[in-house]
């Protein structure tokens, strides 16, 4: 009995039969990238478009640049900051004793202490 199944015979996931009859892919052109551990890695961008300055080497997880002679150096680790470090940054220590001095004051008031 004929299930009239068109995808018959094809797993799921698959790609077209033929794609070079039903399609045209888009030009492209390859470009090599070079980590600071002389890893190549080589990635096809589309024709009309400027390569990026810089892409992550697949091996050790460094940038990679277009000149193998002078590859990008290893980023730079920023250092953990803790939530009193942050707020240091967007507040001045003048600033720390406004809100401080107010919030001494309005806590003498519902005391009463003043």
């Amino acid at each position: 009995m004929p299930s009239g199944s068109a995808i018959r015979g094809t797993r799921v996931g698959s790609g077209p039969i033929r794609p070079t009859e039903r399609c045209e892919p888009a030009p492209r052109h390859p470009v090599t990238y070079w980590c600071a551990n002389s890893h190549p890695t080589e990635v096809s961008l589309a024709a009309d478009v400027t390569p990026p300055v810089t892409w992550d080497c697949p091996r050790c997880g460094q940038p990679g640049g277009l000149d193998a002679a002078n590859p990008p150096g290893r980023p730079r680790a920023e250092p953990y900051k803790t939530h009193l470090a942050y707020v240091k940054e967007r507040r001045s220590d003048a600033d720390g004793a406004a809100i401080l001095a107010e919030a001494l004051a309005n806590l003498r008031q519902r005391r009463g202490e003043n």
